[in-house]
């Protein structure tokens, strides 16, 4: 149920940020409605939102390498956006144009990119159940190689 509303409440967003001119209020909005933490790493998903072409999708960062080629400190994030198609891309990045501080351009066009904080309420185990006295406990299935 709140995954639908989320979907409805995103289309309806996307909606919303092809209409808006300016990247920055973009920008404001999702920081309004997403989680979004400070920081990004392997393994975050991040929200991706360009203009021109108007877009707005996530994408999970499989590395941030090192651009050696360069003088000051640049990036290789590598991320594979979760559309459909699934498509794999590197793009070369400073640290605050990844972690959402500062929005970027590419060919003259916006760009944004933040990291998704997901707290996930795991509840606790609960009590485990009492093996009555006299029937005991079965032993664990286990799997062998068989050769």
């Amino acid at each position: 149920m709140v995954g639908e509303r989320f979907y409805f409440f995103f289309a309806d967003f996307y909606l919303y940020a092809l209409h808006v001119k300016n990247m920055d209020n973009i920008v404001e909005e999702l920081q309004k409605v997403l989680p979004l933490k400070p920081v990004t790493t392997v393994g975050d998903v991040v929200v991706v939102a360009g203009k021109d072409p108007e877009f707005i999708t996530y994408a999970m960062i499989l590395a941030i390498e090192r651009d050696t080629t360069r003088k000051n400190e640049w990036w290789h994030v590598t991320m594979q956006l979760l559309g459909i198609p699934l498509q794999k891309v590197t793009w070369t990045l400073r640290t605050p144009q990844f972690t959402g501080e500062e929005t970027f351009t590419m060919g003259g066009k916006a760009r944004f990119i933040q990291a998704l904080q997901f707290d996930f309420d795991i509840p606790p185990e609960g009590p485990k159940p009492e093996i009555p006295q006299g029937e005991s406990k079965k032993s664990p299935v286990a799997l062998r190689i068989v050769k």
